[in-house]
């Protein structure tokens, strides 16, 4: 995938409003492979709604959003399971980790579907990110900031064009924070992928190339 392009896309809740002040919703914006994307944003805007209408797990809103010029809403099921396995992959701001599942069983459950990584190298990820003690620990016994290394871990462990990433570092320290941004670069680099990150206010320490408000 080339392009996700986004024309006069507003969330149903935003409909009645005439006060939007925003450089997504009720715009002309596309996103285009190989680039950086920080969507700075209040809460209440809309940005994880942002996020859910362009994985597909959610429709109520107006407008068009498109990949490669094909309206999403023309996907089938089939297309949008290769989507999700092969052009876009995401770390949910909400995680939507397994709690009674050990942080390498949430992480094996996507790999087992796209073989994309093999046991070494997702092992080495943990050891980065300072959890590679916590491979056999159930998540729900994790901090949040761990299970924030854990779903990216997952995240990665697929290829893709796009990856969204919902407020990845809001419970991370500097020095963590940092890895996580070495790592996610490295990863986007070799697939030649965009990155599209949000934030409310602390973000990763990324040279963007664009800056976009919601």
């Amino acid at each position: 995938m080339k392009e996700i392009k986004l024309h006069n896309v507003v969330p149903e809740i935003f409909a009645s409003r005439v006060d939007l002040r925003s450089d997504i919703w009720n715009r002309e914006v596309i996103l285009e492979r190989g680039k950086r994307y920080l969507i700075k944003a209040a809460s209440g805007t809309g940005k994880s709604s942002l996020c859910s209408f362009l994985y597909g797990q959610r429709g109520d809103y107006s407008g068009t959003i498109s990949f490669d010029d094909r309206d999403i809403n023309r996907l089938s099921s089939s297309e949008w399971c290769e989507v999700r396995q092969r052009s876009i992959s995401i770390l949910f701001q909400d995680l939507k980790l397994f709690g009674e599942l050990t942080a390498m069983q949430n992480v094996e459950i996507k790999n087992n579907i796209t073989h994309h990584r093999d046991m070494a190298q997702v092992v080495q990820w943990f050891e980065e990110l300072g959890i590679g003690d916590k491979l056999n620990t159930r998540i729900d016994r994790m901090s949040y900031g761990q299970q924030q290394r854990v779903a990216l871990i997952r995240a990665l462990c697929q290829p893709f064009d796009f990856l969204l990433l919902d407020e990845p570092i809001s419970h991370l320290d500097d020095a963590n924070s940092d890895i996580m941004r070495d790592i996610i670069l490295r990863e986007a680099e070799r697939c030649g992928a965009a990155l599209i990150a949000t934030s409310i206010g602390k973000h990763m320490n990324i040279e963007y190339d664009i800056c976009l408000n919601l």
